[in-house]
Parts: structure tokens; C-alpha cells; sequence
């Protein structure tokens, strides 16, 4: 059995922070996840992008992980967006109503992004 595994990486612009995900988000890796995004809050970010493009699944873990963090952001007075998602982590998002995460779904038109949807 292989373990998931996601790497985050971190890169900050004044009170802006972009976090980058690999791999999966699942019960294992969300508190990595959880960590990495109130990490920023508490520094005071007050605009964090994560971009998903290299994220390969996404459980309900990672949902719930996303949506604590909304709230978290929301109360800190920070903004929290996700930026291309894979279609099927898009549509998880959309059916459980929270595509306030998102700011909008389109299909991403850039070679070598297939399937996926872009903000």
C-alpha cells in the first residue's frame, strides 16, 4: 500500500501568498494543508492563492480541510481562492455548494492543462 503524499510550497508577495499543492489531499495530508494555510493567516497574509493544477485527488477531507479554512480566512479578514482545480475536485465543489472557493470556473484553455478548470 502507498502512502499519499503532498508537498506545499509557499511563496509570499508583501500580504499576498501563493501555496502550491502536489499530490493528494486526503485524511493523511490535510493537516499538512490545514498548517500550511493558517500558517499564513497568523502572518498576516491577507490574500492566499492555492493552486491546485499538480494536486492528483482530493477527498472529502480535503473539502472539509478547504472549507474550515474559508471560514478561518473569512474571520481573519483574509481572502482564500483556489485556482485550477482538477475537474472532478471542480465538480465535488459545485455539488457541495461551495463555489464561493472558486472565483470563477472556466475551462482552462493552456496546453498541457487538460481537464482542468481555471479561475
Amino acid at each position: 500500500m502507498r502512502s499519499a503524499q503532498l508537498n506545499v510550497f509557499r511563496h509570499d508577495r508583501d500580504t499576498r501568498a501563493l501555496i502550491t499543492l502536489a499530490g493528494e489531499i486526503d485524511l493523511a495530508t490535510a493537516p499538512l494543508l490545514c498548517a500550511a494555510l493558517t500558517t499564513c493567516v497568523n502572518d498576516g497574509i491577507r490574500t492566499v492563492d492555492v493552486d491546485l493544477t499538480a494536486v492528483t485527488f482530493c477527498d472529502v477531507s480535503g473539502l472539509n480541510a478547504f472549507l474550515a479554512l474559508s471560514q478561518l480566512a473569512t474571520d481573519a479578514g483574509t481572502t482564500l481562492q483556489l485556482h485550477y482545480p482538477p475537474m472532478t475536485l471542480a465538480r465535488i465543489i459545485e455539488i457541495a455548494g461551495a463555489c464561493f472557493l472558486l472565483h470563477t470556473i472556466t475551462q482552462d484553455a493552456r496546453p498541457g492543462h487538460p481537464g482542468r478548470a481555471s479561475v
